[in-house]
């Protein structure tokens, strides 16, 4: 088969246009994790107690474990924003089927 001068092999693969929505979402779920775990941290460090940055904690277990739960919240709301805001890329070239070579 002949190749032609105006063949392009690029315009097989669709152009993504930016997303920059998604990525913005993305860093803002990455954060939200990330405070999550500062959350969930200090949480069960004030729920052992003897830590005498925390004598707040220490004093008050119901605010320790409440501290603890809204932790794990905020981590699972990231972990879920992050994963509805990924981008999906296209897996393949963008030919008709029927071009495709049989597989048994």
């Amino acid at each position: 088969m002949k190749l032609k001068g105006s063949f392009d092999a690029r315009r097989l693969r669709p152009r993504e246009p930016g997303n920059w929505g998604a990525r913005l979402a993305a860093t803002f779920a990455v954060v939200l994790c990330a405070l999550g775990t500062g959350l969930v941290f200090v949480g069960i460090a004030g729920l052992l107690g003897h830590y005498p940055a925390f004598t707040e904690l220490n004093a008050n277990r119901p605010l320790a474990a409440t501290l603890a739960v809204v932790g794990l919240l905020v981590v699972y709301l990231g972990v879920r924003l992050w994963r509805r805001s990924r981008v999906r890329r296209a897996q393949g070239l963008n030919m008709s089927p029927h071009l495709m070579k049989k597989h048994d």
